[in-house]
């Protein structure tokens, strides 16, 4: 604990605000673990049981995980965590960010004279039509098919889905390991998380059973590109799963298709087998995240829900933002753009898939921007690494389960930097247990 900053309360709720105001000020950092209950409730002079509580309430809030013999601690990401830029250091390669190359990104700014700038009014704000046939199109050439809507990308997306049909409180069965900023946004919102294994092929379907018979009532799954592992779900897996869900009758399943046009692997649909679902396929990662903008398939009911609740808060994404994707749509040098981008990250994954495959290293990524690597003791590997002059991802922040292993990302790797990359991971990984 941290001398220059005393929790104080003396009941749960001022407690675990105290708490708070320490995270949000940065005074208790991420990973710091807070004093245990007894101490605590001695130090205030209040009944173990209030301590308890608080810790309780911190837990449901997200602010804070507890980590079995290492105590409570503040999580890597909350709502209350003090967010700012990721820096690398000097001399150190970047396999750590997980976000695209901007080098790759189509030029946005060539759109400008293609864009239509419509007259703002209220009356006719919403989901351009343009955009939705354009996208009912794509997406009926994956096999999806249902009612669409907008959204300001995928997280919006999942927070306007999951609030139109469940309660807080509720269990939400996700992957793991799984996308973080997903995970906290559901322990953020006030939901339980549940994880479900996965391997190269997708979730397992035995594991997804289990936890939607245990009370799960919604299921966040990740078509391809799946992060931090880089997993997509097969066909095989797909028709599993589809059984899986549609053996629980009630659950809603949200399914994330982020990368869509980038992917070199078909899709393989699996929403639909629930009665009330919704697939999400944001532009950030082949447009450019500040398009800031998911086109959404979803049940006749959840799309009623979604869209009309948005339309009693800040109403509609950008029409300018919907004009812009409607322009990138179309265009042909940006198609080619998002192709040639598509098959660079193949190439750059697959340089570094293959070369710790040579060094009896096996990984599952198939797709997307990541590789997931297990070892045997993470903190020496991302120190280790380090001073190997690489930058990558403690697994932690993405396991429930305390798996030990790194993520590590392809997004800027030059495929001929990637034997280098696998020896020292080779190095830095240890023995270590192969993936779940």
């Amino acid at each position: 604990m941290s001398v220059q900053y005393q929790i104080t309360g003396s009941a749960a709720t001022e407690i675990a605000a105290s708490v708070e105001s320490g995270v949000r000020s940065g005074h208790l950092a991420p990973g710091r673990t807070l004093p245990p209950v007894r101490r605590l409730a001695a130090e205030l002079g209040v009944a173990p049981g209030t301590v308890a509580s608080a810790y309780r309430r911190l837990r449901e809030r997200g602010v804070v995980e507890t980590g079995g013999r290492a105590g409570t601690f503040v999580r890597q990401r909350s709502a209350f965590t003090p967010t700012g830029t990721l820096t690398v250091p000097a001399g150190v390669h970047d396999l750590v960010s997980g976000e695209p190359d901007t080098a790759l990104l189509p030029d946005l700014g060539s759109l400008k004279p293609h864009v239509e700038i419509p007259p703002g009014n209220y009356r006719d704000g919403g989901p351009c039509p343009d955009l939705l046939d354009l996208a009912r199109d794509r997406f009926a050439a994956d096999g999806v098919h249902g009612e669409l809507t907008v959204t300001s990308g995928a997280l919006d997306a999942f927070e306007r889905g999951l609030a139109a049909r469940l309660e807080p409180g509720d269990t939400v069965a996700v992957e793991e390991p799984t996308w973080a900023n997903g995970r906290d946004l559901l322990l953020s919102a006030g939901y339980q998380v549940a994880p479900v294994a996965i391997d190269g092929d997708g979730p397992v379907a035995a594991e997804l059973d289990a936890v939607l018979a245990s009370g799960a009532r919604a299921f966040i799954l990740t078509s391809r590109g799946q992060n931090p592992t880089g997993a997509a779900v097969s066909a095989e897996r797909a028709a599993a799963l589809r059984a899986v869900i549609a053996a629980h009758p009630g659950v809603f399943v949200v399914e994330d298709d982020h990368w869509a046009e980038l992917s070199r692997t078909p899709l393989h649909f699996v929403a639909d087998a629930a009665e009330h679902w919704m697939f999400v396929r944001s532009v950030s990662k082949p447009y450019g995240p500040d398009l800031r903008t998911a086109l959404v398939a979803a049940d006749p009911d959840t799309k009623a829900r979604v869209q009309g609740r948005m339309a009693l808060g800040h109403g509609w994404v950008s029409r300018i933002l919907q004009h812009f994707v409607i322009a990138a749509w179309t265009d042909d040098d940006v198609a080619a753009a998002v192709r040639h981008a598509g098959a660079v990250y193949a190439e750059r994954q697959a340089a570094l898939r293959e070369a710790l495959a040579a060094r009896g290293i096996d990984v599952w990524g198939r797709s997307g921007l990541n590789l997931w690597v297990p070892v045997a003791d993470e903190t020496a590997a991302v120190v280790s690494l380090r001073d190997s002059g690489y930058a990558v991802a403690p697994g932690r922040g993405f396991s429930f389960r305390g798996a030990q292993a790194i993520r590590v990302s392809t997004a800027r790797l030059d495929p001929a930097h990637a034997p280098a990359v696998a020896e020292a991971i080779a190095y830095a990984s240890g023995p270590a247990a192969p993936p779940v």
